[in-house]
C-alpha cells in the first residue's frame, strides 16, 4: 500500500447528488438520523478498495502536488481506511473545510439550533479511527478551516500532529516529506502562496469536476483570509487539461472554480470580456454544452453587464441540462457605511453608497439572464448599528422579485478582524430577527421554483424537495411569525 494516504471527512466525499448548494447541509446542526442524513443528502462517492473515484478539489491538489515530487499516495474514504492503510503507512492527510463546526455556515445554523455540525461529528469520528493509532500514523490537516485548529489544546485532543493553514502545494509537501522521515513536524504552519505556474494539475478526478481556474480575489475585504487577496488565473491550456481529466472519468459535469468566475483573466478589478468569454468558449467545445460556476461578484455583473448576456447565449441557458446560471456570491450587508469600513473594494469600481443600488440592479439584471445568484449577507459585523441592520433588512426586500436565495451567516473572526469577538445569536437583537425573518420569506418564495428546476429526475424530487426542503418549511414557518416581529422564537418556544 501507500506510504501516503489522503482522506477528508465525510460530509467532503459526496457530491451531494450533483448538487454543490446542498453542500451546506454539512454545515447544518445534526438534526436527523446519521444514517437518514447519509441516504437523503449526503451519499458517499463511489470508491473500490477503499480508494475513491472522486475526491475533493483541494486534496487532488496536494495528491498531484504529491505524485509530481515522487511520493506514493492513495486517496481513501473516511468509512473504508481500513482498505488502503497498512504496515506501509506512515502518514494521514486530512481534508476539512469546518472540523470544529465553527464557520460563518455552522456557527450559524448549530448557533440557532443549540447542536452540533454534521461536518464536526464527522471530522471527529475520522480521527477516532482506531486504525490511526494502531499504525502510529503522523496526521496532517489542511483545508479551508484548518484555521480552526490553531489551539495546541485542540490538536492534542484530536490527536493532530499538523496544520497546514493557507494553500498547500508548496508547504504541505515539506511537511509530508519531514513526517515519511520521522521529523519533529511543527504544530501549525502557514502556507506559502504557490505562484500560478507552480500549482499542479490534477491527476484524477474531482467530485462534480470542479476544475480552478482562479486562485485568490484581490479585494481585500477585511474578514477574509490573506490568501485570497494575492489574485492569479490559471492558463486555459491547464483548466482544459483537467476538464479532461474529469470528462475521461465519465463526469457530465463540469465546474469552473474561482472566488469571481466573471473576473478570469482580468489584469485589474474590471472584468475582461474576451478572456472570460474565450474561456467558456474553450470549455464548451471540450465538454460539449458548458460548465457550471462556483463564484462570482455583484460588482462585476455591474461593470461588464453584456457578459452576463454573452455567457448565458453562449451556454444556451436554460437547456434541458442547465436550467439557470448559478453562482454563490456576497451581499454582506445593505448599508454603504459598513461596506466603506471593511470592504471598500468589494463595490470597486463603484463607490460605497451605491453598493445597495448595484446588488439590486445586478439582481435583476441577472433574473433576466436566467442567472441565479446564491447570496451571503453577514449579521454581526464590527461596528454595526441598528440602522445597518435596518438597511440591510430593506435592501433583501427590494430583491423579492428577483430568482435568488439569500442566507444570513454570523460574523466570525477571520484575516484582520482575527482579534474581534464572534457574533452569535445571545448577540441578536430584535433587528436581527427582522433580517434573519426577510431572508426566510425571501428564500421560501423561491425555493420550490429551484427545486423543480434542478431536481429533474424523479428520485431527486421526492428525497431532496419533498423530503428535505419539506422538513425545512415545516421546522422554520412555525418560528417565522416571531422573528417578523423582532422577537427570539427559540427563547420565547423554551418560555412557554
Amino acid at each position: 500500500m501507500s506510504e501516503i494516504v489522503l482522506t477528508a471527512e465525510y460530509s467532503l466525499m459526496s457530491d451531494y447528488r450533483g448538487s454543490e448548494f446542498i453542500g451546506f447541509a454539512a454545515c447544518a446542526p445534526k438534526i436527523v438520523p446519521e444514517w437518514l442524513y447519509r441516504m437523503v443528502v449526503c451519499p458517499p462517492v463511489p470508491q473500490k478498495g477503499g480508494i475513491v473515484k472522486y475526491a475533493p478539489g483541494g486534496t487532488r491538489k496536494i495528491e498531484a502536488a504529491l505524485l509530481e515530487r515522487g511520493f506514493d499516495v492513495a486517496v481513501a474514504h473516511p468509512d473504508h481506511l481500513d482498505k488502503v492503510i497498512d504496515d506501509g503507512t506512515k502518514v494521514l492527510g486530512i481534508t476539512s473545510n469546518d472540523p470544529l463546526g465553527i464557520g460563518p455556515a455552522s456557527s450559524t445554523f448549530s448557533g440557532l439550533m443549540g447542536r452540533e455540525t454534521y461536518s464536526a461529528v464527522f471530522f471527529r469520528k475520522l480521527l477516532q479511527d482506531p486504525i490511526i493509532k494502531e499504525n502510529g500514523l503522523k496526521t496532517i490537516v489542511g483545508g479551508p478551516g484548518a484555521w480552526q485548529l490553531r489551539e495546541e489544546s485542540v490538536r492534542r485532543e484530536l490527536g493532530i500532529d499538523c496544520v497546514v493553514i493557507g494553500e498547500g502545494e508548496r508547504t504541505a509537501v515539506k511537511i509530508f516529506e519531514k513526517a515519511l522521515n520521522g521529523e519533529s513536524l511543527p504544530g501549525v504552519v502557514e502556507g506559502e502562496v504557490v505562484p500560478v505556474e507552480e500549482i499542479p494539475s490534477i491527476k484524477r478526478p474531482t467530485i462534480n469536476g470542479i476544475v480552478e481556474i482562479a486562485r485568490g480575489c484581490g479585494r481585500g475585504c477585511e474578514f477574509c483570509v490573506p490568501t485570497l487577496r494575492y489574485y492569479r488565473c490559471r492558463p486555459i491550456d491547464k483548466i482544459l487539461e483537467e476538464v479532461r481529466v474529469n470528462l475521461d472519468a465519465g463526469l457530465d459535469r463540469i465546474l469552473l472554480h474561482a472566488e469571481d468566475v466573471l473576473r478570469y483573466g482580468a489584469k485589474g478589478i474590471i472584468p475582461d470580456e474576451a478572456k472570460v468569454l474565450e474561456l467558456f468558449e474553450k470549455v464548451k467545445e471540450t465538454t460539449g454544452w458548458g460548465a457550471y460556476i462556483s463564484h462570482f461578484a455583484f460588482a462585476s455583473v455591474m461593470a461588464k453587464p453584456a457578459l452576463i448576456k454573452g455567457l448565458k447565449e453562449l451556454m444556451e441557458v436554460p437547456n434541458k441540462k442547465v436550467p439557470w446560471i448559478a453562482g454563490q456570491v456576497g451581499i454582506e450587508t445593505g448599508s454603504p457605511r459598513l461596506i466603506e469600513k471593511h470592504m471598500r473594494a468589494k463595490v470597486a469600481p463603484f463607490k460605497p453608497e451605491q453598493w445597495p443600488e448595484v446588488v439590486v440592479e445586478a439582481h435583476k439584471l441577472l433574473h433576466d439572464n436566467h442567472w441565479v445568484p446564491c447570496s451571503t449577507l453577514i449579521m454581526g459585523l464590527p461596528g454595526e448599528t441598528e440602522e445597518d441592520v435596518i438597511k440591510t433588512v430593506e435592501l433583501v426586500e427590494d430583491l423579492k422579485d428577483c430568482k435568488s436565495l439569500i442566507v444570513p451567516l454570523f460574523f466570525v473572526p477571520l484575516g484582520v478582524l482575527d482579534k474581534e469577538k464572534p457574533f452569535t445569536v445571545n448577540d441578536m437583537t430584535p433587528e436581527h430577527w427582522k433580517l434573519l425573518a426577510a431572508c426566510v420569506k425571501h428564500d421560501l418564495n423561491w425555493i420550490d421554483e429551484l427545486a423543480r428546476e434542478e431536481f429533474r429526475s424523479l428520485v431527486h424530487r421526492i428525497m431532496l424537495q419533498r423530503v428535505l426542503i419539506g422538513l425545512i418549511k415545516r421546522g422554520i414557518k412555525p418560528y417565522l411569525k416571531a422573528m417578523e416581529q423582532g422577537l427570539n422564537p427559540l427563547q420565547n418556544a423554551s418560555e412557554h
